[in-house]
């Protein structure tokens, strides 16, 4: 794409970069999540900030490149508030649990980044496998459960051998869809997955399958 120049602001001031991005990749954000990549239009992104859709341009490249810094955004804030989770002082069991509680609250909290991932794996993860930034971001998530796992085992606490990716996968699976498939499985069998009332059941509930999973004797063992 033919490089845009950036825009100026009535009196010939730009605006401030950081609040800018900002303030699409938020429009984007949402828009992206309800309309889907294909039905998304980044007119009507521009039409719902303080700018245009060149300026759009201008930051971001064009609509695959403003869809694929939303994920990566997206990601970003559930990494990070993972690297933040001071566990260090909890035993390997109470460690698991509360990452386990963060990913279950940050989804429950966060349904536009379930509808982002959700249509990011209709178009076959093609976004996030080109974006050198998502693959730098997931290793640090892992990072933190490969520490508690070791210290569960060395501690005696975990007697299966897990691997981190599995156990990462299991955890975001219950908590994914338990909002992804909210409106379908209330429809089907008249429980709302994320009643607040049931809040601490499933967190519970959570917490004891993982449990239950890295104490359990495999076959063999």
């Amino acid at each position: 794409m033919t490089s845009v120049e950036e825009p100026l602001r009535p009196g010939g001031r730009t605006r401030d970069a950081a609040r800018t991005r900002a303030e699409i990749l938020d429009v984007a954000t949402q828009e992206f999540a309800r309309a889907g990549y294909d039905g998304a239009r980044v007119d009507e992104i521009a039409a719902r900030t303080r700018t245009t859709k060149r300026m759009i341009y201008y930051y971001f490249g064009g609509k695959e490149q403003l869809f694929t810094a939303v994920l990566e955004r997206a990601y970003g804030v559930i990494r990070e508030a993972e690297q933040q989770l001071d566990v260090e002082h909890l035993d390997p069991v109470a460690a698991i649990r509360r990452l386990a509680e963060l990913t279950l609250d940050h989804h429950e909290q966060h349904p536009d980044f379930i509808r982002l991932v959700s249509i990011e794996n209709i178009h076959g993860a093609e976004h996030i496998a080109a974006s050198e930034k998502l693959g730098r971001i997931s290793s640090p998530a892992l990072d933190v459960i490969r520490r508690i796992l070791a210290a569960g085992q060395e501690s005696g606490l975990f007697t299966a051998d897990v691997d981190a990716v599995d156990l990462h996968a299991m955890i975001s699976s219950f908590c994914f869809f338990r909002v992804a498939n909210r409106h379908t499985f209330g429809a089907l069998f008249g429980r709302d997955l994320v009643d607040p009332g049931r809040r601490e059941h499933y967190r519970t509930m959570l917490g004891d399958m993982v449990i239950a999973y890295l104490t359990a004797e495999r076959a063999g063992d």
